[in-house]
This record gives C-alpha cells, sequence and structure tokens, in this order.
C-alpha cells in the first residue's frame, strides 16, 4: 500500500473499495502510529470489534502487520438480512483480500464471536492473545462494557486496547445509549491493570495499554492445565516473622510473586513486626496486578507469644480464613511458579511436606520413621483444625523436643502427611546434603539440582565451633547473616532477589556491617566462655 493511499484512506481507489462518505478513520491515524512502537511482537495478532468496510483493518495490516501478523474482524452486518449489510461484508471480504495479509471475518454480533474465539484461544494454547483490540461496535453502554469485558480476556499483557466514540457527540454521555458510561464502568473496574495513553480530556478515542496478565477464565473441557488460574481460584502463601526476620520475609514473598502467575494473597502473621517492617515488605511487593498482601495478629492467648515465634506456625491455624494453604519459612527463596505445588493431592491426608534431608528418618528423642522438614508445608485447614486440640496440647507436652515445632508436628501428622518431591524444600544444599548419612541415601537428592524452593537451613549466625569444625565444611548458614552461606550454589540468587526489595542497599550498609562485625565478636565472646566453663569443670572434676 503506498503511503499517499495510507494516509487518505478517503478515497476509494482500485486497490480499495471504500464508501467517501463513511470515513470515520483516517482522523486517528497519527494517534495510532505513536502507539505503533509499544507493540513488541514481531507478528501482532489484531482483534477488531466493528469493522464496517475495513478502513481501520487495511490501515493495520499494511503497517502494523506489514511484517507479519494477522487479523481477526468481527461484524455482524445486519445478518446479512439487508442489502447494505450484504454489500459492507462483500466490500471488507475485497478489501482485506486486497493487502495480502492473514485476516479472518466472523460476521455475527460480538457476543457470540468473541465467546468462539475465546474457546479457540484456550485450544490454543502457546501464542494465545492479541496484541491490539480496537472496540467499535455498538454504541449502547452496556453494550459496549460486555464487548470490553469479553476482549480484556482476549488481550495479551501490553495489548493496545482503544475504545472508540469515547466524545460521541449523538447522544448525552450520560445517556445508555452513549458507549462512554460503559468505557468509564470498564475503567473502574480494571483499575490498576492498565496505563492510560489518551489523556486528553476531549479525546474522541480512549486508548489503555494492559500492564496485567491475560487471562481467559473459564475452561471447555476436563483436563485443560492451569485449572487454578482458570477457575479464577488463588493461591495463598503464609508466612510468620518478627522483625529479626523482617528482611528474609521479604525476599521470601517477592521471589514467590515474581514467580508465581495469577492470583496470589500473601499472608504475613505478625508476630512483632515493626511499622517500619511492614511498609518495607509492602513496598518490596512487584508492580503486579493480582497480588494481595495482609498482616494478620496473633491471636488471643496464643502459643507463640507464650512460647516463642516458632509455635507461630500452630497458631496461625485458627486465624486463616481460607481452607488451604501454603506454609513457608521465611528462610526460602522461590525459583519457580508454586502453582503446580499448590496443586499437590493431598490424597486425603491433613498436610504435604519434604523429608528431612538431615534427619530423613527422624532421631533420638522421637518416633522413628519418616520425617519431614516443617519449612514447607501444604496444609487442608479444614482437615488440620479438626484436631487442633489435641495439637496445641501436644505443643505443651513436647515444647522442648530437639527441633520443637518441626517434632510436634511430625508426632501430631504422623501417618497424616503427603510426601512432595524436595524440589520444593531443597535443605543443606552445598553442605550436609553433599554428605552421606543414615538414612539419606534413600532421598531424592538428584530432586534438588534444580529446585523450585529453596531453603536455607542452619543458624543465620553460626558459632565459633561450627565455622572452625575441619569435618564439616561448608558449615550451614543463612546468607544475610554474618557469616554467609558459604558454598551455597544459591547464596546469590538470594542476594539478587533482596536488591529487588526495599533492603536493596542493606548488603552494603554502615548497619549490616556493624551488625556482622557485632555478631562475630559475641561469637568468639561465646567460644570463650564455653572454653572458660569447660576448663573450669575439668579443674573441678581434677580437684575431686
Amino acid at each position: 500500500m503506498s503511503a499517499s493511499t495510507v494516509t487518505n484512506l478517503s478515497i476509494s481507489t482500485d486497490e480499495y473499495e471504500f464508501t467517501p462518505t463513511q470515513d470515520w478513520f483516517t482522523s486517528n491515524i497519527l494517534s495510532w502510529k505513536s502507539f505503533f512502537p509499544l507493540v513488541t511482537s514481531s507478528e501482532p495478532r489484531i482483534l477488531e470489534i466493528g469493522s464496517w468496510e475495513g478502513r481501520s483493518a487495511v490501515f493495520l495490516l499494511t503497517t502494523l502487520c506489514a511484517h507479519g501478523g494477522e487479523i481477526v474482524c468481527v461484524d455482524h452486518f445486519d445478518l446479512e438480512q439487508t442489502p447494505a449489510g450484504r454489500e459492507r461484508h462483500r466490500k471488507l471480504k475485497h478489501n482485506l483480500a486486497r493487502t495480502g495479509r492473514p485476516s479472518r471475518i466472523l460476521p455475527q454480533f460480538s457476543v457470540p464471536a468473541l465467546y468462539k474465539l475465546l474457546e479457540e484461544e484456550i485450544a490454543r494454547d502457546a501464542g494465545a492473545g492479541f496484541d491490539w483490540v480496537y472496540v467499535d461496535g455498538s454504541h449502547r453502554a452496556d453494550d459496549t462494557l460486555l464487548d470490553a469485558e469479553l476482549a480484556w480476556r482476549l488481550a495479551r499483557e501490553g495489548c493496545i486496547f482503544i475504545f472508540d466514540d469515547y466524545n460521541w457527540p449523538e447522544h448525552p454521555v450520560e445517556s445508555v445509549q452513549h458507549p462512554r458510561r460503559g468505557i468509564d464502568a470498564f475503567l473502574a473496574l480494571h483499575a490498576g491493570e492498565y496505563e492510560q495513553l489518551s489523556t486528553n480530556p476531549e479525546q474522541y478515542q480512549m486508548v489503555l495499554r494492559k500492564t496485567s496478565e491475560m487471562r481467559i477464565g473459564f475452561l471447555i473441557e476436563k483436563g485443560t492445565h492451569q485449572l487454578t488460574r482458570a477457575l479464577g481460584y488463588g493461591i495463598y502463601v503464609v508466612l510468620a516473622v518478627d522483625t529479626s526476620y523482617a528482611i528474609p520475609a521479604a525476599v521470601t514473598i517477592r521471589s514467590a510473586i515474581e514467580k508465581t502467575a495469577g492470583l496470589i494473597t500473601i499472608y504475613v502473621i505478625d508476630c512483632g513486626l515493626r511499622v517500619e517492617d511492614k511498609e518495607k515488605i509492602k513496598a518490596s511487593l512487584p508492580e503486579r496486578h493480582g497480588v494481595t498482601l495482609m498482616f494478620l495478629d496473633l491471636p488471643a492467648r496464643s502459643l507463640a507469644t507464650e512460647l516463642g515465634t516458632v509455635w507461630a506456625k500452630v497458631d496461625m491455624l485458627k486465624i486463616l480464613p481460607v481452607e488451604r494453604i501454603l506454609y513457608l519459612d521465611a528462610d526460602m527463596l522461590v525459583r519457580r511458579s508454586l502453582e503446580e505445588l499448590w496443586s499437590t493431592d493431598l490424597e486425603g491426608a491433613s498436610i504435604a511436606a519434604a523429608v528431612d534431608v538431615a534427619f530423613p528418618m527422624g532421631h533420638d528423642g522421637i518416633l522413628r520413621g519418616r520425617y519431614f522438614n516443617a519449612g514447607m508445608l501444604l496444609i487442608d485447614l479444614a482437615k488440620a483444625r479438626v484436631r487442633l486440640p489435641e495439637l496445641e496440647a501436644r505443643v505443651h507436652e513436647m515444647k522442648d523436643a530437639r527441633f520443637r515445632d518441626q517434632d510436634v508436628l511430625n508426632v501430631h501428622f504422623a501417618g497424616d502427611w503427603a510426601e512432595v518431591s524436595l524440589s520444593w524444600n531443597a535443605q543443606g544444599l552445598g553442605t550436609y546434603a553433599e554428605t552421606g548419612s543414615v538414612g539419606r541415601d534413600a532421598v531424592a537428592l538428584e530432586d534438588m539440582k534444580d529446585p523450585g524452593l529453596v531453603h536455607f537451613t542452619g543458624p543465620v549466625h553460626p558459632d565459633l565451633a561450627a565455622v572452625l569444625n575441619p569435618w564439616v565444611q561448608p558449615y550451614t548458614a543463612k546468607p544475610w547473616g554474618y557469616a554467609g552461606a558459604p558454598g551455597h550454589p544459591f547464596n546469590n540468587q538470594w542476594w539478587g532477589m533482596l536488591k529487588k526489595t526495599a533492603w536493596a542497599e542493606w548488603q552494603g550498609s554502615t548497619q549490616y556491617r556493624e551488625m556482622c562485625e557485632g555478631e562475630q565478636k559475641r561469637a568468639i565472646q561465646d567460644a570463650i566462655a564455653e572454653f572458660k566453663t569447660r576448663v573450669h569443670h575439668h579443674e573441678s572434676d581434677c580437684g575431686q
């Protein structure tokens, strides 16, 4: 198509058949061209609702799709029951064919046509959705809103989404016969899901750029993948933290959201967070639609208040307002979408967990048998709450157990837990996972080679004996402690994720350096004190 034809589509030529008195598009060309750089696809897919004779469709096919792409045009053409409707259909087919570009016409009213497209795009899976959507069908407000709602589900993230007739002069803007009421309702409903590109209130068209992910929102047959997203269900992730774990919690939360598409709600059980901690955790969230962060207070007379923060994962069973949750310790890094883990079939069990790499068959002082790590727990709250009084009583009986909450939960849920891959709770990487021990040979350690969820086990600040012990090297420790996590294959990834949070400057800060120096001195002082105590006891024994 020549440049002169592109800029003057009101002239009917031998190439295209347009009615000269029905040019309602040419005035938009300069504006539309300014949005072309925002389309990132090399082969854009275009959806047009209301095509008439195809002026806008021809323009897009010969410019935006000059090097590849396609268009789908939806128009009812009076269902071809009138001469005018049949003539428009003929002209549109002729004009689209003359471009030589891939095109398709759906000669239907918009709702059945769009529903058909939604079904097709589900089946399409890879490459589903459109990069440019033009809504120019019915002028009724309710029809415009419905067209937009259906088309929005077909719009990819980044899609240029254009409403025509926002300032249509033929009816009052407050009339149901004017599209603006429908457009404004759409804008209010989807606030936060788009960037508004047309800022002039007098502009005839309303132009948006979609910033949220594509969500078709329904399935057409059983077995279709991504069931959780299609049904509109969210993933509920829970952490229980105090101020000492605010920084790593921000990393866990940020990585979970970055790696997991769709709706996700983060519940943080507040075990002693400062106002500053909460604000910085909020500020650490990526800008993405479909994410909710909520802080929940501990229940009255909580175990955590009485016995320590570690018992908050029992307290949380009372207060969470949902029926299924994914609990994560705050010393975790999410590397893959949590959707697969969330969709785990519990097979009737109350919880799912991964085996503990350090003690896969338990330890002295606890019933021997398959023993899970409590850093990640997928919990059916409805089932788990049935025996909650029994669990709380067991906490008081076993509050001094070697591994405290983990021991209690293993005893309580013995025979009532489903085992998941160590990919979803990769422990001891670079340290004890590399060495043999009783029961470890039967553990599928290969599942941790490219884990979805890394668990930085070990103390935050190891004592001097652990650091110097030549038989256990590298020692276990967490990235943000004074000693870091030497030898851990994902240590750098943890720090990289931290740099995306509100604590991005933490590693190079004076506060961090002073913390490291202070904890090193404390480790040395504690070691000296223990040395003196042992020598004193030895001297006392010798004196006797």
